[in-house]
């Protein structure tokens, strides 16, 4: 059990209804119960459409929340979407669920809700909030559907705890499945979820990631929106294939010992008729004032965290992934824009909470109840807060007065080290802070180092082309960046493309440039992310210390004339010791002495000069012997050869030769 999970207090467990009362479907007293008080988090085995049998005759139920509904009727294919043949009856309980039973209506039918409100002579159709399954958009339509599955990831499932813990090596694979790869001969269509689970399964594998985590699947109607503005909180978008698809996909890459993390976007959402907003004629999922309730941003709606049920039913929505999809673990986009009211809004825009301050209050109260809920039922998992932001003790307990997420990005550390590498080589002396202030915090947080799919778009350009220099400069830079984010305290992501230095900015209109690989300096790249990778996770030392203090030594901070840093990464019980020096210079440096904390043979274990890499092959030989010759304040020191652009890490293997 990871350090996280073991700190998460003990939680009542009067939330559970969902997975307590049967397959019946039934929707109870109690649940309803639950859900008005924001602590019903099975609401997708309740309300939504299930197949299920009423007195002996096989059909769906139906059920909505839509309490100032008039009127609610379920139209679809089966009754000529007509608003007049299958109404539903609101129940008597004040909950506002409108509840009702169809028969033969089966698997694959299409439906909406015809929503009457009592205000405005508002009426619309509405796609179901707890659909399974969506038509292909830009068709909007929700489908009847089931989840029965065989699943083969018996053997991940039991182990995970492991490969998702604090101490374990995280590096991931950040991937749009829309533009991974795609198919030339049926004119560049997007794999689907079966044809990509063995080919991103084999990749992943070889290149030696540990996790995959996959921009939003859940179904979205606006491709361009990257799966970011989504309408179906419980439905995989239909693009690449059915859940079963999805299943199989997550299947795969389990039986490979390859995590999967979901983007997960409750921070807002899209205002397309069909959808959450305004869904009964009245605010229902949104805050009703704009001024909390409409991102200016995204030109989307935002939830009212403050409402039980849209409490209720976000946390149903994440744990339905990670219940009926295995999911390992859920990134929670956008945070910092649902910690603060004033977030992208002018002076005067924003409504102080009830101190006067600029946190939303509610929104801080929804987080912690979903990490509380998440790692209560699925401690074997984590939540990953994107929050770019300084908030304090994102990923700390709840019980400390943390917000209670697993992880967070390090969103300072992203920005100082492009900032640094952007930088002509010849001036980057002056900016050698940059390289060294993020180890000031690091360990106030469980920090993710993100490279990801937002670095390489909106006219950014590619990793590649950010970097200075000639062609072969650019490579050793990306290079030594790659390096120096291996060797850097925290996990690892890293978006797709980047991994073999893809030179235009990412699009999800079109696959990766795949065929770039023929060229050494692309394969070079490729091969020393790879090898990176198997080096980071086959050493404790790399990892397991990732979050503390313990696991990380400056020697050297200071030597900003010669544009050169190294440090020391350490394991908790093993006692190893690796060694990390960076030269951020076109120069190579011969002699360079660096003060070692222990003497004996230190193996040259990478090297980021290497031919093999597509550099120059200027190294030490595979390693050497340290010397009795003080310095950086200790008794022994290396007498190094740092190649130019170069990235270099040492293991000590105490008095072994070679």
């Amino acid at each position: 059990m990871h350090q996280h999970i073991a700190e998460q207090p003990a939680r009542a467990r009067d939330d559970r209804s969902a997975r307590e009362t049967g397959p019946d479907r039934v929707v109870t007293p109690f649940d309803i119960y639950l859900f008005k008080q924001g602590n019903h988090f099975g609401l997708h085995d309740k309300l939504g459409a299930h197949l299920t049998a009423r007195d002996g005759v096989m059909g769906a139920a139906f059920a909505v929340w839509a309490p100032n509904a008039g009127q609610v009727a379920v139209i679809g294919d089966f009754n000529n979407w007509s608003p007049d043949r299958h109404p539903l009856t609101l129940r008597d309980d004040d909950s506002g669920v409108w509840e009702g039973f169809i028969p033969g209506v089966g698997r694959g039918a299409l439906y909406k809700y015809h929503v009457a409100s009592r205000y405005h002579g508002y009426a619309a159709a509405k796609a179901d909030p707890f659909a399974l399954y969506a038509e292909t958009p830009p068709r909007t339509a929700s489908v009847v559907w089931d989840l029965d599955y065989e699943w083969h990831d018996h053997d991940w499932m039991a182990a995970r705890h492991r490969a998702n813990g604090l101490d374990a090596p995280m590096s991931i694979y950040e991937v749009h499945l829309g533009s991974w790869r795609r198919v030339p001969e049926e004119n560049g269509r997007a794999l689907t979820y079966r044809e990509t689970a063995d080919q991103l399964a084999d990749y992943v594998a070889d290149m030696g990631y540990t996790h995959v985590e996959l921009m939003p699947v859940m179904e979205h109607p606006f491709y361009g929106s990257w799966g970011y503005q989504v309408t179906g909180y419980f439905a995989p978008t239909s693009r690449y294939g059915t859940p079963q698809d999805f299943m199989h996909l997550v299947d795969t890459l389990h039986r490979r010992g390859i995590g999967v993390i979901l983007d997960w976007v409750p921070s807002h959402f899209p205002s397309d008729e069909h959808g959450l907003g305004y869904f009964d004629g009245t605010h229902l999922y949104e805050h009703a004032d704009p001024r909390k309730g409409f991102h200016p941003e995204w030109n989307s709606c935002i939830f009212n965290y403050g409402r039980n049920e849209v409490r209720s039913f976000l946390i149903s929505s994440a744990l339905f992934w990670l219940e009926h999809y295995h999911i390992d673990g859920l990134r929670v986009d956008g945070v910092a824009s649902m910690l603060y009211l004033d977030y992208a809004r002018p002076e005067g825009g924003w409504i102080p909470n009830e101190y006067g301050g600029r946190e939303n209050l509610e929104a801080i109260g929804f987080l912690r109840r979903l990490n509380e809920a998440v790692y209560d039922r699925h401690p074997d998992t984590q939540t990953i807060a994107e929050e770019s932001t300084a908030w304090p003790m994102v990923s700390r307990p709840t019980s400390v007065g943390g917000l209670g997420f697993g992880m967070k990005w390090m969103m300072g550390w992203m920005h100082d080290t492009l900032d640094y590498f952007s930088n002509d080589p010849l001036f980057r002396k002056y900016r050698h802070h940059l390289l060294t202030f993020g180890l000031l915090y690091a360990f106030t947080e469980n920090f993710i180092l993100p490279l990801s799919h937002d670095e390489v778009v909106h006219g950014k350009g590619s990793l590649l082309g950010r970097m200075p220099g000639d062609e072969w400069q650019r490579f050793a830079n990306l290079r030594l960046l790659y390096g120096m984010m291996y060797g850097h305290p925290g996990k690892k992501l890293l978006f797709m493309g980047g991994e073999f230095g893809q030179v235009p900015e990412w699009s999800h209109e079109g696959g990766l440039e795949w065929h770039v690989l023929q060229y050494p300096l692309h394969g070079g790249v490729q091969r020393w992310v790879r090898d990176l990778n198997h080096l980071y996770r086959s050493e404790p030392a790399l990892h397991e210390l990732d979050f503390s203090h313990d696991g990380f030594e400056w020697i050297d901070t200071q030597d900003w004339e010669q544009s050169t840093i190294s440090f020391v990464r350490k394991g908790r019980r093993s006692g190893d010791l690796f060694l990390i020096v960076a030269n951020f210079t076109p120069i190579p440096h011969e002699g360079y002495r660096v003060g070692v904390p222990r003497g004996g043979w230190w193996r040259e274990r990478l090297n980021s000069d290497a031919s093999v890499y597509g550099g120059g092959n200027r190294g030490n030989g595979g390693g050497l012997h340290a010397e009795p010759i003080g310095a950086h304040g200790r008794e022994h020191s290396l007498s190094l050869t740092l190649p130019p652009l170069g990235l270099l890490i040492f293991k000590n293997e105490g008095g072994m030769i070679g």
